[in-house]
């Protein structure tokens, strides 16, 4: 059995480790044998109200890692983060920070990159196929169009 004080160090470190939601932390806790709903929630506020604890900046890092490294789109980002538990307005926000450049950069090289692999025999199966791809990715089917079109793969 884990006392409140060695969980809210236990707490502290894995906040400190990479950014967290306040999800995962409640997740985290949870698991603990011995701590009860009251514990969870004052050891929540204690690291919101230090600095440990920040969902705009967690939204943040989650949307650039996730834009930049794992080639996703908004869509795909946002359910993301809706399932973690982020506020929608604090995922709205993030979202649109996002440059508009750099997203079409990431869409261009993740179709560019699924085009050299895929075979068909039209045009029509090769957009039909790039654009399920895409929306896989979660890139805005319009988005994707326009892209198709200007590039005439």
């Amino acid at each position: 059995m884990i006392n409140d004080k060695e969980a809210l160090k236990k707490a502290e470190a894995y906040c400190s480790a990479a950014e967290r939601c306040r999800s995962e932390v409640v997740a985290k806790l949870s698991g603990r044998d011995g701590l009860g709903a009251e514990s969870i929630d004052g050891i929540v506020e204690h690291l919101v109200k230090e600095g440990f604890l920040d969902e705009s900046r967690y939204a943040a890092a989650f949307v650039h890692d996730k834009l930049r490294f794992c080639k996703w789109g908004r869509i795909k980002i946002k359910a993301a983060l809706i399932n973690k538990g982020v506020p929608r307005d604090i995922i709205q926000r993030t979202l649109d920070d996002i440059d508009s450049r750099e997203y079409n950069e990431v869409l261009r090289s993740v179709i560019d990159s699924k085009m050299r692999g895929l075979r068909f025999s039209s045009d029509y199966e090769r957009s039909a196929k790039l654009m399920r791809f895409a929306a896989q990715r979660g890139f805005e089917p319009s988005l994707v169009a326009g892209i198709l079109e200007l590039n005439e793969l």
